[in-house]
């Protein structure tokens, strides 16, 4: 496929330095070598030259504003500044240039959705992004600022869609998307994670389906600790039959890699077979009803093999899941 020019439609994936940094430094879980693992993965399978790679894009404050405080904001540009404090409780620190690292996880984000909405692409992938954590008001467990938030009040406002789906399939539940969007009737969410009562945030529980005009739009699958690909499969398929309810207009799936088995951070089992699973069958669902488009980010993963085997597990997917 190469530059996408000889065959459309493409598979996009945003890459390059200025995403790369966006990671923490010492010991920190989630570091700035994640890219790099999913693109060693990438060359292993031989997937690198069959995608269109894109240049990280920087967003501008208007578009971090369409989800995130002002104060907020302005707080992170002072940290970054000055190299140094926390951002939130003790999970996400400050360091020289976070700002515009995070700033360029949701250029990089808003750059591939309106690439898919013009139709310049069909499938896009954003490794280092699915900062679900993130609040409107501060960070939260490692994610600066919420990407798919942004994305989600883009889809709305400046496409007018009535029917927005947001899937997440990372360990942790995306409470930063969850609850800003509870009561929006037209954002359409799924959450399969380990449940709440034992993993980090202690949210996201089935009782939870929405309020107010929103109640029944969203869906929470929790998973104990030790789940297999088998009880994946089966919250997967309560998952598409809702989704399937809805007839979403664009699907943003979120594809953590930290519920495969080994990860330091979670307590599930599952295989790259369920990355593969998910990201095959939302398409064949958006080329039912959302004229093919979807955008996935990749979320948590603190193994480095696993990240490489999982966000892979997407991209084989996006290319051969019929169009």
């Amino acid at each position: 496929m190469g530059d996408g020019s000889s065959r459309s439609p493409v598979v996009s994936v945003h890459t390059g330095d200025a995403l790369g940094r966006y990671g923490f430094g010492g010991d920190h879980p989630f570091g700035a070598d994640r890219l790099h693992a999913f693109w060693d993965e990438m060359y292993r399978r031989h997937l690198d030259f069959q995608v269109r790679i894109l240049e990280p894009v920087q967003a501008n404050i208007e578009d971090l504003l369409k989800f995130h405080d002002r104060a907020y904001v302005d707080r992170v540009k002072q940290y970054s500044d000055a190299g140094e404090g926390m951002l939130d409780y003790g999970d996400t620190p400050a360091y020289p240039g976070v700002f515009e690292a995070a700033s360029a996880v949701v250029g990089s984000v808003l750059d591939a959705t309106h690439r898919i909405m013009r139709g310049d692409v069909r499938r896009a992938f954003v490794p280092i992004a699915g900062l679900h954590h993130g609040q409107p008001g501060t960070a939260a467990g490692f994610c600066v600022f919420n990407d798919c938030g942004v994305v989600l009040r883009i889809l709305r406002e400046s496409y007018g869609l009535e029917r927005v789906a947001y899937v997440d399939i990372d360990a942790h539940h995306g409470d930063g998307v969850f609850y800003p969007f509870e009561d929006d009737p037209a954002i359409v969410i799924a959450d399969i994670h380990e449940d709440g009562r034992y993993n980090f945030p202690n949210t996201g529980f089935e009782h939870e389906t929405g309020k107010g005009k929103a109640i029944g739009t969203k869906l929470n699958v929790p998973l104990l600790p030790g789940s297999k690909d088998a009880e994946f499969r089966k919250a997967w398929e309560r998952v598409e039959a809702f989704l399937e309810g809805w007839k979403p207009q664009f699907i943003v799936f979120q594809c953590g890699a930290d519920g495969l088995v080994g990860d330091p951070l979670a307590h599930l089992l599952f295989s790259n077979q369920c990355h593969h699973l998910a990201a095959t069958r939302l398409c064949r669902l958006a080329e039912r009803h959302a004229k093919g488009r979807i955008l996935a980010t990749g979320g948590g993963g603190y193994d480095l093999r696993n990240v490489g085997k999982a966000w892979t597990a997407v991209i084989d997917a996006f290319l051969h899941a019929p169009m």
